[in-house]
């Protein structure tokens, strides 16, 4: 019997730092087989682990719906619920992006860059995995078999530490997980779910810097806030989610009203859901009235500045706290700007980093919008809800990353590599 079933089956460990000791020698034994396990190895334990969801869809719905109830008895708000919950649909969805990573160019031992000096050395830069990567999160499901899929195929294993909220939704599905890599022949304890909800796990994996070499934390603005604080591991995490889409006159209004509407209201709970709709000035008698009244017989609640109060009385006004407000709700903070200077100010001042849209028919504006703001992803003409690895075509995300160093935006496969150097001589030695 394996150290991670012990602890999962037997329930014999419950000093936290004895099992994150446990987890964590088991994962990097793991990882030094998967850091060399070939690409077809991985591939047929991510196909396989798709269909077993799919076989145990049964099962994972059942567990799904004991966590449901439990969220609905302790108060979760709509939104919380909305990604708390799986159905077919969803479980369908997770399958199938377990299979689109299985698909995915192999980052392991790519050759980033090569070249050859005067001494007759040759140099290579080649992608390696990163090793054990810790996934902390909140009451998404999905996100331990996107996280343990995406670890998988960058080579890395992982101890993924799910909410309670959704602890039995996740553990069916890490079942599925384990079922995919015993088929490959990989180590059951290359993808590892921390099997208790003692919030102490966290601290422990926080300060668990010999057994994982990053830490990613997937969840609302307190457990980051919580992950960045304290951990004494590298950390790849966006805070907040304060995404903005700046509209100008020379936008097609009926584009606009769609892309506006998705981007606030298509899933309110994600953090690529806009919060903030800037309209330029010279817009407001074509653009504001139209998409504040779109908006609000939507049900969603707008909160404005003065100019935005005047189009509709059913605006609620807006405080400065609104500007830099995340709401993941159906809330959003509406101003009227002078322009792309303005709107560019408003967003460097009160945004997060993370998503931001401009709609325009002005290319050279759009291309001044995206290269002014240093947010992680910029759209042009396009809603902030593509702010998903999935959609940028990297199979699934892990998370966003709004920091500067390493991995930023969308979290993939190749985000969860790193690089050595592979250096080939015939006898030089240094002068």
């Amino acid at each position: 019997m394996t150290a991670h079933t012990s602890i999962a089956d037997t329930g014999a460990i419950t000093d936290t730092a004895s099992l994150m000791n446990q987890m964590g020698a088991a994962a990097k034994a793991a990882a030094r087989m998967l850091a060399t396990a070939p690409t077809a190895q991985k591939n047929v334990a991510l196909k396989a682990a798709a269909a077993a969801l799919r076989a145990n869809e049964r099962k994972i719905l059942a567990a799904n719906a004991q966590d449901m109830a439990a969220g609905k008895a302790k108060g979760l708000t709509a939104a919380l619920l909305d990604r708390l919950m799986l159905d077919g649909g969803r479980v369908a969805a997770i399958a199938r992006g377990l299979d689109e990573i299985a698909d995915l160019a192999d980052p392991v031992g790519g050759v980033i860059a090569s070249w050859t000096r005067p001494n007759g050395l040759k140099f290579e830069r080649v992608r390696t995995p990163l090793g054990v990567i810790g996934v902390i999160y909140e009451s998404r499901p999905n996100v331990t078999a996107d996280a343990g899929g995406l670890c998988l195929k960058a080579g890395n294993a992982c101890i993924l530490r799910g909410g309670s909220e959704s602890f039995q939704s996740s553990m069916a599905i890490h079942a599925s997980l384990v079922e995919g890599l015993k088929a490959a022949g990989l180590p059951a304890e290359s993808i590892q779910l921390v099997p208790t909800t003692d919030r102490a796990m966290v601290g422990a994996m926080l300060t668990a810097a010999t057994w994982l070499d990053v830490i990613v934390p997937r969840g609302g603005k307190s457990l980051v806030a919580r992950v960045q604080s304290e951990s004494r591991v590298p950390v790849f995490a966006h805070l907040e989610g304060n995404c903005h889409v700046y509209v100008e006159a020379s936008a097609d209004i009926e584009m606009a009203r769609q892309i506006v509407l998705n981007a606030k209201l298509r899933r309110t709970g994600v953090c690529g859901a806009a919060e903030t709709l800037l309209v330029e000035r010279a817009a407001v008698q074509t653009h504001l009235a139209p998409l504040v009244s779109m908006l609000l017989e939507a049900g969603c609640e707008v909160r404005g500045d003065a100019e935005t109060q005047k189009v509709d009385a059913r605006v609620k006004p807006a405080t400065e706290t609104d500007w830099a407000t995340e709401y993941l709700d159906a809330i959003i903070a509406v101003r009227v700007v002078d322009g792309l200077d303005a709107a560019i100010e408003h967003i460097a001042t009160h945004g997060s980093s993370h998503t931001e849209a401009i709609l325009t028919e002005d290319a050279a504006h759009a291309a001044d919008f995206m290269n002014r703001l240093d947010s992680a992803i910029l759209l042009h003409n396009a809603s902030t809800q593509f702010a998903d690895g999935g959609e940028f075509g990297f199979g699934a995300e892990i998370g966003i990353a709004t920091g500067k160093m390493h991995a930023r935006g969308p979290v993939g496969v190749e985000q969860l590599t790193t690089f050595k150097y592979r250096v080939h001589g015939n006898g030089q030695i240094r002068p």
